[in-house]
């Protein structure tokens, strides 16, 4: 035990995962778990040492280099990879990128690969060679070609209009431009000819098209905000800073043309946050990190324009990294069906066998004997059966059943119709499209009675991080947060809009009155204080602080004499019963001495050399005490219409709902009792939790195993104790943690040493399957412990982790899986899922693109599952079935036939009606069952969402299911064939012929298959319109249409040996003893059928049944409406956090000038300078 221990430790044994951190760095990448090093050889112990001891741990992990402005750098020899055989390819990947799966040369084989891969149709290909050899078939090759063809022809269109989508949005993508330096100049280039190596330039809104170190900007110190929201699905901004010298020497053209950069970093990986290089250049490295990085997907925001210098292209990007491969899905029906493809091959070579049998002893006893069946072939009785039993394969192939594989307004707003709404007119920032009621509010506010109205107003406008800029004259607000955004708007909106700032300046606009502040001090918000303040000096030369933060903080440090607080406190308590995120305001009045002695002490520790920000901190405690409470904001999460309903529907229907976000635990845990998918009576359980509970089930289990553990029976105890409702709210640190995912490291001696002898080998492979063995156990017991809860939410989750959770639940589940996302960083879980749904939003098409579904907003995910889902799946199980019955019926009388024949493998009907069967006589009818039948109402289906159990629970189509259609069809075909056989055995017709020959016979069996088979699907359809109606009584018109026109004089003519039926349909069907023959086989077949579907109706009546039953009472009955969800909750004291700023640093950006944009050229001035420049050179 203890030697497991020393060779394998983590990097911080003792340190707790925080729930803060994204664990971007989760741990090896995807390339690195594929690709883990082969053991060398023992004599390289001592090279490896030596290099260990020389190498520094960076230079050995950057290995990626890249040289600015010299594409021939990157297509050197060393950095050739062999791709086939002597094919060679840089390893830097080009720009563009694939999505689609096929191209004009790959699209036939491999979609004829994939197709065949499904067992009936590499069956059929095999059937349609052996219908090439003459000695065996009795069966013409177009019976299997036009089948086969129909059914690889329609899969193909469908998967080819479906790539040839994808090949659309690719090209757009990759067609998208930007200009790169070319020959000195910035020429326009489109995305796909980008080069690791180039010098790009983008303007403000363009997308980031490759992984670009960032050189320099049109903003102060080269700052530059981008929205990442295809990358982590949050939409407010983040700041990047490029190097100073770069922001010093590459703004102009001609500089940027001529720089030479030489970048050394880590290979591409999908870490999203973290990056390690150095930059070298004129004889200095420079170091870079994340912070200095643009990547692939994000939006150039605020910033009119910024260099870059291309590290990572196309495939290598970080956002490509974390896409996932293209997994080709099939559904759970598809995997069954092959199962049962397998039975039927199993049953038809049983089937052929015994009729090759018994041909072989039938020749033996008679056709050896009989002079009139000689056909000149001298075979022996043996070898006959030998190719009666290819025969019989060829024959009975329709039972395997080919054609199967076609594939945010308030309810309080509801009265405001007799309201008139406030005009804004006053108001030159207001939003036009704000809908506001409260007439008091606006008096009060340009009244002024009440001053501290005004102050609350003015504190929202003035206190904030928030960057403005304007556009076509509009204010544009950049928001670190999206919730200090919506104050600040919030504030515009009633008269105190906040217009610009300056380094240490803010100006504001109350109520038309543009007033500019002095900023004296900015007070920065962290995850300890939960407030941020500004100290401000009015025009008057007043100095007021102006504080707002969590509740919990601010009434420690609230002034005794606070007239509102127990009114605001009662507003809080309202806030929180509504999961509100709630915000105290509140303000001071400092003297001027005070100030001056508190500022000594804040530039003081401003400047502290060692903790730096606890000094800050301990400064900001000095100042922050006194406060005079001016009121509460609450802010809701604006969720998409529907979403507690759709999320309420599908517990209902015993669905487990796991919610994988990026967004902090306590924005995570906001958005869950919102979503009412977190209720107030649940015990919520947090990664320590269970990580204490996991840990004691590991060490019983440990406990229980040993010599005898593997014949003991495993033994299912619960986690927590049954009848409590609980979620599981787990950060990505706890679970990395908790799965024993967190990256590893060795001792040296261990990684140099390698196994010398045999014996130490064995130990170090039995002791890394005992790790292995270790982990799985784990992770199986998370995933039950997670299944026991009502809820999870796995939030601070990477792209790599949300899949990681899906794949758990598939591998140890055995469920199917849905995903659902809407931006780039859920890709990789859409396509681990079985099904993955993408929703169309603010975060572009990455996850629609990659999706099977996708539509515009999540409350339709309860009718794609409750409605259109379920449909579907009652659909194709009516389908199969029907189809499985069908096929018995009509193949089996072949079977019946032979023991009358000699079992000489011929066929008891006619060619053209085998080839036509499935294509024509019985398709129609199932088709439009598998379309548009329904069993309840949509609208019923939602009512009841307890329907879609029997789905999850495979009850309409399973193997007894299967064996039960196998049964109906044996008994269809015994009735097909043996009723017409009596009928014919000793007949005479009306004009004193007997009809009772071979073509005769089969006709008379096919028309009264054709009828059951197309009679038994009205009795299968539960919706009927008229297109069912007309398909059915279609089929049988067509057939009988077409036999007439198969059985004339004049076709065979044409065609004498392709239609040899001639005459047969007129002569036998003009009978009337044939139409009773055919009348009372139908009956046989369909009214046992009818009996029994009544009775169970009758006395064991499924749901949909009883439903279906009481459906005009329940249509009847006042329409179910939705809850109300805006006074859900009343008896919650819960305390929901405002969302600040998820990077701490902007204030400090804002109160150093850095992000304070000064006076400069324009981007055309400098191009124009830059050109100037450029002629002068040449000109020189």
């Amino acid at each position: 035990m203890s030697s497991e221990r020393d060779s394998e430790t983590t990097f911080e044994e003792d340190s707790q995962p925080n729930d803060e951190v994204v664990p971007y760095s989760d741990d090896e990448t995807e390339d690195e778990l594929e690709d883990q090093g082969a053991a060398v050889e023992p004599e390289q112990n001592r090279v490896n040492r030596e290099a260990e001891e020389n190498r520094e741990t960076f230079r050995k992990d950057c290995t990626w280099q890249v040289k600015a402005n010299d594409r021939s750098f990157h297509e050197q020899p060393q950095f050739m990879n062999t791709k086939f055989f002597c094919i060679k390819e840089s390893k830097y990947a080009n720009n563009a990128i694939k999505t689609y799966k096929y191209n004009a040369f790959t699209f036939l084989p491999m979609n004829l690969f994939e197709q065949f891969k499904r067992a009936a149709n590499f069956y059929f290909l095999v059937l349609l060679i052996l219908q090439a050899i003459p000695q065996i078939t009795t069966l013409a090759w177009y019976t299997t070609l036009v089948p086969l063809l129909l059914v690889l022809g329609i899969t193909a269109i469908k998967d080819l209009v479906d790539d040839v989508a994808r090949h659309k949005m690719d090209n757009e993508i990759n067609n998208r431009t930007c200009e790169v330096i070319k020959d000195g100049r910035f020429k326009i280039a489109k995305w796909k000819e980008i080069q690791v190596g180039d010098v790009i330039r983008l303007k403000k809104n363009d997308f980031i098209p490759a992984d670009t170190l960032l050189l320099s900007s049109s903003e102060p110190n080269s700052l530059c905000y981008v929205e990442t929201a295809e990358l982590d699905g949050e939409t407010n901004l983040k700041f990047k800073m490029a190097l100073e010298i770069t922001h010093q020497c590459l703004q102009r053209e001609n500089s940027l043309a001529a720089f030479d950069g030489f970048v050394e970093c880590e290979e591409p990986n999908n870490r999203l946050d973290k990056f390690t290089g150095t930059l070298f250049w004129r004889n200095t490295s420079f170091p870079l990190d994340a912070d200095k990085i643009l990547l692939r997907g994000c939006v150039i925001r605020n910033t009119d324009f910024c260099h870059g210098l291309v590290i990572f292209a196309g495939a290598d990007t970080k956002i490509m990294k974390n896409s996932g491969k293209t997994r080709f899905k099939r559904t759970k029906i598809d995997y069954l069906m092959n199962y049962m493809v397998y039975t039927i091959f199993v049953v038809l070579i049983l089937l052929s066998a015994g009729l090759a049998i018994g041909h072989a002893y039938w020749e033996a006893q008679v056709g050896n004997y009989s002079w009139y069946l000689y056909d000149g072939e001298d075979f022996t009785p043996s070898y006959r059966g030998f190719l009666n039993f290819w025969g019989y394969i060829i024959v009975l192939n329709t039972m395997v059943p080919i054609s199967l594989y076609v594939d945010h307004r308030d309810a309080s707003q509801n009265n405001h119709s007799k309201t008139e709404q406030v005009d804004f007119s006053w108001n030159t920032f207001a939003d036009g499209k704000l809908a506001f009621y409260d007439h008091y509010l606006i008096e009060q506010i340009q009244s002024g009675k009440d001053s501290e109205v005004r102050q609350f107003f003015f504190l929202l406008a003035v206190c904030h991080t928030v960057m403005v800029d304007r556009i076509d004259g509009q204010l544009n607000y950049q928001a670190a947060s999206p919730d200090e955004g919506a104050l600040v708007s919030a504030a515009r909106n009633f008269g105190f809009a906040f217009l610009a700032r300056t380094q240490n300046t803010i100006t504001i606009s109350e109520l038309g009155t543009e007033r500019t502040y002095s900023v004296l001090a900015i007070l920065d918000f962290n995850s300890d204080r939960k407030r941020m303040s500004i100290i401000v000096r009015t025009p008057e030369g007043n100095i007021r602080l102006y504080c707002k933060g969590a509740d919990t903080v601010i009434y420690e440090r609230l002034h005794q004499m606070n007239p509102t607080k127990q009114e605001t406190q009662d507003a809080l308590d309202i806030f929180a019963s509504e999961t509100l995120r709630t915000l105290c305001l509140c303000y001071k009045e400092i003297e001027e001495k005070e100030f001056e002695e508190w500022n000594k002490k804040f530039m003081a520790a401003s400047i502290a050399s060692t903790n730096r920000d606890e000094a800050l901190d301990k400064v900001y405690e000095e100042i922050e005490k006194d406060l005079i409470l001016l009121g509460a904001t609450a802010i809701e999460d604006k969720l998409q219409d529907g979403v507690p309903e759709t999320i309420s529907k599908l517990a209902k229907a015993d669905i487990k709902i796991w919610v994988l976000t990026g967004d902090k635990k306590e924005t995570a845990e906001n958005i869950g009792f919102a979503c009412e998918l977190l209720t107030e009576d649940m015990t919520i359980c947090y990664g320590e939790d269970i990580n204490a509970l996991l840990h004691t089930r590991m060490e019983n289990q440990r406990n229980r195993g040993g010599v005898y553990a593997k014949f003991v029976p495993p033994v299912h105890e619960p986690f927590f104790p049954p009848g409590e409702s609980r979620a599981l709210i787990i950060t990505g640190s706890w679970l990395n943690e908790i799965l024993l995912e967190k990256k590893t490291k060795r001792s040296k001696i261990l990684k140099l040493k390698f196994p010398r002898t045999e014996e130490e080998r064995r130990m170090r492979t039995q002791s890394k399957r005992r790790l292995e063995a270790r982990k799985e156990q784990r992770q199986k017991n998370f995933v039950d412990l997670a299944c026991e809860c009502n809820a999870v939410i796995c939030c601070r989750v990477t792209p790599k982790q949300k899949a990681m959770v899906v794949d758990l639940v598939k591998r140890y589940k055995k469920a199917i899986t849905l995903a659902i996302g809407d931006g780039a960083n859920d890709v990789n879980m859409i396509k681990t899922a079985h099904i993955g749904v993408g929703i169309s939003g603010q975060e572009g098409m990455q996850a629609v693109m990659s999706s099977d579904y996708s539509f515009a907003q999540f409350r339709y995910l309860q009718r794609l599952l409750l409605v259109h889902g379920r449909w579907s799946y009652i659909r194709m199980c009516k389908f199969l079935r029907y189809f499985f019955y069908k096929n018995f019926a009509f193949t089996l009388v072949h079977f019946w036939y032979s023991f009358f024949n000699g079992y000489s493998a011929q066929t008891a009907y006619e060619d053209w009606f085998i080839t036509l069967y499935n294509v024509l006589y019985s398709s129609l009818p199932v088709l439009l069952m598998g379309l548009l039948d329904q069993d309840v109402s949509d609208k019923l289906s939602l009512r009841f969402p307890g329907l879609y159990i029997v789905g999850q629970r495979d009850l309409l189509f399973n193997y007894k299911r299967f064996f039960v259609s196998l049964v109906h069809g044996i008994l269809t075909s015994m009735v097909l064939f043996f009723i017409p056989l009596g009928a014919y055995l000793q007949t005479v017709g009306q004009d004193g012929e007997a009809p009772s020959d071979y073509q005769s016979f089969a006709v008379t069996i096919a028309s009264a298959l054709i009828i059951t088979v197309n009679f038994q699907i009205g009795l299968d359809t539960s919706y009927w319109t008229f297109v069912n109606a007309f398909s059915i009584f279609g089929s049988i018109a067509l057939y009988f249409g077409i036999m007439f026109d198969f059985h004339s004089a004049g076709i065979h003519v044409l065609f004498p040996s392709a239609f040899q039926f001639t005459g047969t349909a007129s002569n036998a069907l003009r009978q009337p003893y044939i139409w009773l023959t055919i009348i009372l086989t139908v009956a046989v077949c369909l009214l046992p059928v009818v009996a029994i579907r009544f009775l169970s109706m009758t006395i064991w009546p499924s749901e949909s049944d009883k439903i279906q039953k009481h459906r005009k009472r329940l249509k009847a009955e006042e329409q179910w409406k939705r809850r109300q969800h805006v006074f859900r909750r009343g008896g919650s004291s819960r305390r929901s956090a405002y969302a600040f700023s998820h990077q701490r640093g902007y204030a400090d950006l804002i109160s150093s000038g850095r992000s304070i944009r000064k006076k400069r050229s324009p981007l055309d001035a400098i191009i124009a300078e830059g050109t100037a420049e450029y002629r002068r050179t040449v000109e020189s």
